[in-house]
C-alpha cells in the first residue's frame, strides 16, 4: 500500500519586495518521517514553513493537508489542526514562569469556576519536562531570569503540549549541548514512532544522519533536491546547500606561546552559579569552555566582562590587575564581548548596520563626541567589505540580514572598537555552512595577528575544530582542561557529566 504524504505543496511561491523568497517549490511530508530541510540563510527554509503555518501567505501554488487544500491564516488556527512550530526566534513571556508560557492561553481551569488550576498546569509541565530530561529547570521563575538554551527547551515542551501531527522545529539544538540533544534527539524518535511528522530546519549537518530520514536541500527560494539521509557524502551535501566546494570547515593557523592576554584566578559569584573558576588565555589563541547547560559558562564569560560582579577572585588583562571592573572598562581596555542572543543583547536591530558597527567604538572613533555620518558610512563600508556582510548599502537596518551577517556585524562592531580579546558566546548559532566558514576563517586570522578569543560553544566538534586548548565546566567549577592532541568527544563528555576529570 503506497504511502500517503500528511502535508504536500506543489508550486508554492511567496515574493517579498526584491526577493522571491520560494520559487515553484514541490515538498511533502510524510507520517512517522524527520525531514531534514537544509540550506543556506535565506535560501527559504523559514519561509516554506511559515507558509505551512499561515504566517506567510503564498502567492502561487498549493498545500495539501491530510490530501484536503488549506490556507491557514495564523500559527493559531494551524496549531488547532495539527501543526505546529518552534521558531529559531524564541518568544517567550518574559515576566512569566515556565509553565504560564508553557500553557498560555490554554490554561486548565478548575471545574467551571473559571480559575487557573495551578496545580494540574504545574504537573503537566513537570511531565513534558521530565520526558526531556529537564527536570532540573525551575518552574516558579520568570523565563527572563534563564539561560537561553533552557528556554530553548520550554519552547519544545510548549510545541510537544500542543500533541502536534506535524512538527516543525526551526534551529532547535542551536543552543543545545550534546547531552541535551540527545534527550531531544530520543523524544523525537518517540514521536516518530506514534505516527507525528516532523520538520527538522538545522544548520548542524552532524545530526542530519543521527535524526533524519530524508533530506531536501534548498538554494536561493528552490528546492535543489530531496534524498534519503546517507545517499550523499557531506562534501556533496556542501556543494549542494551553497553551491560551490568548500576546502577547508575549521582552519587555524598555529601561533607560537605568547604572554597571557587574560589570567583569571580563583573568580565566583554571588549566586553560587561560578565557583572559584581559574583559566588563561594568551595572545595569539582560541580557548573553548565546554560544559552542559547551566554549568556555568556564561555566567563566568558575564563575571569576566563586568556586567556582574564576583563574590571573589581577580582578572588581570596584559599583566595588568582588574579593579572596578565593568563593561565601559572593558571595552576601552580592548575586550569584547559577543553574546549568545545576538538580537536581544549583540544588537541594535531596528537601527542601521552602519550605527551598529560603530556602536562599541564611538568614544575612540569619534573623540570630539560628534558623530559625522560620513564618517560613520565609511568605517561601516571598510567593515562590511572586511568581513564580506551581504548588504546593499550600511543604511539598511540591520534586521533586515540573516543571520549569518548579523553575526559578522556583531563581530565588525568589535573590530571597529580595536578590540584585542574577544569573549565569543556561541559565535556560529543559526548559521548556516557558508557563514561558518567566512566566521571561522576570520576568527583565525584575528588570532594570527596577535589578538586572543575565549570562545564558549554547545558544539563540540567546533570547539574542537577551532580551539587551541578547551576548559570544561560543571556545576560551577572547572571540571578539567585539555589541549588539542588529546581532544576526544567521548573524554569531553564524561568531563562534563562528571564521570571523569583530567
Amino acid at each position: 500500500m503506497e504511502r500517503k504524504p500528511i502535508l504536500e505543496m506543489k508550486k508554492v511561491s511567496k515574493q517579498f519586495p526584491g526577493v522571491k523568497a520560494l520559487d515553484q517549490v514541490d515538498f511533502c511530508l510524510y507520517p512517522g518521517e524527520i525531514h531534514i530541510l537544509a540550506g543556506e540563510n535565506g535560501a527559504g527554509k523559514s519561509t516554506l514553513s511559515k507558509c505551512m503555518l499561515g504566517i506567510c501567505q503564498h502567492e502561487e501554488g498549493v498545500i495539501l493537508y491530510k490530501g484536503e487544500k488549506v490556507s491557514f491564516h495564523s500559527a493559531g488556527e494551524a496549531a488547532g489542526k495539527g501543526i505546529v512550530a518552534v521558531h529559531q526566534e524564541l518568544s517567550m513571556i518574559p515576566y512569566l514562569n515556565v509553565s504560564q508560557n508553557i500553557f498560555f492561553g490554554r490554561e486548565p481551569t478548575i471545574g467551571h469556576s473559571g480559575l487557573i488550576d495551578q496545580r494540574k498546569m504545574t504537573e503537566d509541565t513537570k511531565l513534558i519536562l521530565q520526558e526531556l530530561n529537564c527536570s532540573d529547570i525551575d518552574l516558579q521563575v520568570p523565563v527572563k531570569k534563564l539561560g537561553i538554551a533552557e528556554q530553548q527547551m520550554i519552547e519544545i515542551a510548549k510545541a510537544l503540549s500542543f500533541q502536534p501531527q506535524i512538527l516543525i522545529l526551526d534551529e532547535p539544538t542551536s543552543s543545545l549541548t550534546s547531552h541535551e540533544i540527545q534527550s531531544l534527539f530520543q523524544k523525537l524518535r518517540q514521536l516518530k514512532a506514534r505516527g507525528v511528522a516532523i520538520l527538522y530546519i538545522s544548520h548542524r549537518m552532524e545530526e542530519y544522519e543521527q535524526i533524519g530520514d530524508r533530506i531536501t536541500v534548498m538554494r536561493d527560494g528552490k528546492r535543489i533536491k530531496t534524498v534519503k539521509t546517507g545517499d550523499l557524502s557531506e562534501k556533496d551535501l556542501i556543494r549542494l546547500i551553497v553551491g560551490r566546494d568548500i576546502h577547508e570547515f575549521y582552519q587555524r593557523t598555529m601561533v607560537p606561546d605568547k604572554k597571557d592576554y587574560l589570567r583569571v584566578i580563583k573568580i565566583s559569584d554571588k549566586k553560587h552559579k561560578v565557583n572559584a573558576c581559574s583559566m588563561n588565555v594568551k595572545r595569539g589563541e582560541i580557548v573553548g569552555i565546554a560544559g552542559l547547560m547551566g554549568a556555568g559558562r556564561t555566567e563566568l564569560a558575564r563575571l569576566i566582562f563586568g556586567i556582574d560582579k564576583p563574590s571573589s577572585g581577580e582578572v588581570y588583562f596584559d599583566d595588568k590587575k582588574v579593579t572596578g571592573r565593568s563593561p565601559e572598562y572593558m571595552v576601552k581596555n580592548g575586550v569584547g564581548f559577543l553574546t549568545e542572543d545576538r538580537k536581544r543583547t549583540g544588537l541594535a536591530i531596528n537601527a542601521s548596520i552602519a550605527w551598529n558597527i560603530v556602536a562599541a567604538g564611538l568614544q575612540s572613533l569619534f573623540p570630539t563626541k560628534i558623530i559625522s555620518e560620513k564618517k560613520n558610512t565609511l568605517i561601516a563600508g571598510k567593515y562590511a567589505d572586511q568581513l564580506n556582510i551581504a548588504t546593499p548599502d550600511v543604511k539598511r537596518s540591520v534586521g533586515e540580514l540573516s543571520g549569518g551577517n548579523q553575526q559578522k556585524v556583531v563581530i565588525a562592531k568589535w573590530l571597529a572598537a580595536n578590540t584585542k580579546l574577544l569573549i565569543f558566546d556561541e559565535p556560529t548559532r543559526g548559521i548556516d555552512v557558508g557563514a561558518k566558514t567566512e566566521i571561522y576563517k576570520w576568527m583565525d586570522q584575528f588570532v594570527s595577528e596577535g589578538g586572543a578569543i575565549l570562545m564558549i560553544s554547545s558544539d563540540l566538534q567546533e570547539l574542537m575544530g577551532m580551539c587551541d586548548r578547551m576548559y570544561v565546566m560543571r556545576q560551577g567549577t572547572i571540571a578539567g582542561s585539555m589541549t588539542k592532541e588529546s581532544y576526544s568527544a567521548a573524554a569531553i563528555g564524561q568531563m562534563m557529566m562528571g564521570e571523569k576529570e583530567i
